[in-house]
């Protein structure tokens, strides 16, 4: 929405009424004086070819360049389309031994990485990343930041645990990485099995946070119903959990199937994150348009179609 980031420079815009007031006494009483002491005043009040009576145009444009100033120093701001705001996006990644299972290729956790790693490519250049891991705890494995390939890097090493499922710890986390940074639009993107059984916070407390603090979580629910002969998988996937996770918070849940549908998953939230048109100066319009003003009245005054004899 447009708005001003000094609005109180308007205030002045209340004073060109008052002058334009001061300006029409001030001319009445020139012409009063005038008329009262010398009958050639009457005389140069006759209208000559080209010129005007007064100079009220000069004064007109002397205004106009003012209220120009004062709303190019009040920095207005427009939406821009094909522009948006950044979005600071952070990736809570599961490293727990349910993790370590090889119903996805090599392992749910390299697959997941992979597919974390399409979606921070695919992210707008003013987008802010993280990653947050957890396992029987939660820690940050690279901060917010709009250094790409840092977080890639850093999301690269990230190798998996043989510890219990702390989901709740990770999202609450999660949530207080997106919020490090006010005035942007926060994301958080969860990926587990949903089996969460440690931790402090509980996965539904860990959902009312994210909801009270206004960070959308969309949960992606990684395992299979039926692994492939031959694999191992550690725990079932919990859906009903990061449904609900995705329900209170405003998400959205994504099912991943296998290594290829969850790679299509990530590629696909970079289009479902939500943005709004960038907020734009447009001050530097208002200065142009006050010098371009000031320059027709100093042609008018002084040029050869001057206003003034």
């Amino acid at each position: 929405m447009a708005g001003f980031a000094e609005p109180l420079w308007l205030v002045g815009l209340a004073g060109i009424p008052v002058l334009c007031l001061l300006y029409r006494r001030a001319v009445r009483e020139r012409s009063y004086a005038a008329l009262t002491f010398s009958r050639v005043a009457v005389a140069a009040q006759v209208r000559s070819p080209g010129r005007l009576p007064r100079p009220h145009a000069l004064f007109a444009l002397a205004l106009l360049a003012l209220a120009l100033i004062l709303v190019g120093l009040a920095d207005p701001h427009v939406p821009i389309e094909g522009m948006d705001e950044g979005v600071s996006v952070v990736l809570v990644l599961d490293t727990s031994g349910s993790m370590q299972a090889t119903d996805y290729r090599p392992t749910r956790l390299e697959a997941a990485k992979a597919a974390a790693e399409t979606l921070l490519s695919r992210l707008s250049r003013d987008d802010y990343a993280g990653v947050v891991i957890f396992e029987s705890g939660a820690t940050s494995a690279a901060y917010l930041s709009p250094d790409r390939d840092r977080v890639i890097e850093q999301l690269r090493g990230i190798r998996g645990r043989d510890g219990q499922t702390a989901l709740g710890d990770g999202l609450a986390l999660g949530v207080d990485m997106a919020d490090a940074i006010p005035n942007r639009h926060r994301v958080v993107i969860l990926l587990s099995d949903g089996a969460g059984n440690a931790g402090v916070f509980s996965a539904e407390e860990a959902a009312g946070y994210a909801r009270e603090r206004n960070v959308p979580v969309y949960t992606v629910g990684i395992g299979s119903a039926n692994p492939p002969a031959g694999t191992q998988e550690y725990a079932a996937l919990d859906e009903e959990t990061l449904r609900a996770i995705a329900r209170t918070t405003g998400g959205r849940y994504y099912a991943a199937v296998d290594e290829g549908t969850l790679a299509a998953v990530y590629a696909g939230l970079t289009d479902e994150i939500p943005r709004e048109p960038k907020e734009t100066s447009i001050r530097d319009l208002f200065f142009a348009g006050a010098l371009g003003v000031l320059l027709l009245e100093v042609y008018l005054r002084y040029g050869r179609g001057r206003i003034l004899p």
